[in-house]
């Protein structure tokens, strides 16, 4: 992963000048020489072959003799296939690959629990009271439904206001509740033809 990394960096870096998108946009209406493509950019020689180069690098361009001139071309392919290799969306998270993800939650849930895991203060800001209600989510099996009564159990390990978690849990979109036989369960979301739906619970459990 970290040779796409790289190869994402030198991409990104070959289009990060004016020029050279300057250069990838005259190319992309038609093949032109470095005499042509600096007189019309208005700088000199030198600086496109170098801008050229750097495309070059990055296989967005290439270069053909024709006569005592190098005609350039774009590789109109380079950038569709650049997107499809790297910033497919199954591989976008192995850019991160070696990266500590979840170091924000562990520093939050240390600041906020003792040693025992009980919670010592609610967070003031809600991006840290939402780790904490992450964390408690995982003491809930998905599917299955959980009276009042053992919701308060479960989270009276971590705090004796069991009333502010559990209403938290439903407010965020972590549990649903069922209004007339006060039951609750996890809610678990799962792709399906018509987009993102939740799952539905199973049977009671005490």
């Amino acid at each position: 992963m970290e040779n796409q990394v790289d190869e994402l960096v030198r991409f990104f870096k070959a289009l990060a000048e004016p020029n050279r998108l300057r250069i990838i946009g005259l190319l992309a209406q038609k093949p032109q020489s470095v005499e042509q493509l600096a007189t019309t950019l208005h700088v000199g020689e030198s600086t496109v072959s170098h801008h050229l180069s750097r495309l070059g690098e990055a296989g967005l361009v290439s270069a053909r003799a024709e006569g005592y001139y190098s005609i350039y071309a774009l590789h109109t392919g380079a950038l569709a296939a650049m997107a499809k290799k790297i910033l497919h969306e199954d591989a976008l998270p192995g850019l991160a690959l070696g990266m500590d993800v979840d170091a924000y939650d562990r520093k939050v849930l240390s600041a906020f629990s003792d040693a025992s895991g009980r919670i010592k203060a609610f967070p003031v800001q809600e991006k840290k009271f939402l780790v904490i209600l992450r964390h408690i989510l995982g003491e809930f099996e998905p599917g299955i439904r959980y009276s009042e009564k053992r919701v308060n159990q479960i989270l009276a390990r971590y705090s004796a206001d069991t009333a502010t978690l559990r209403r938290s849990l439903v407010e965020h979109g972590f549990m649903a509740r069922e209004g007339g036989g006060g039951m609750y369960w996890r809610v678990q979301r799962t792709a399906g033809p018509h987009g993102e739906r939740e799952s539905e619970p199973t049977f009671p459990r005490e």
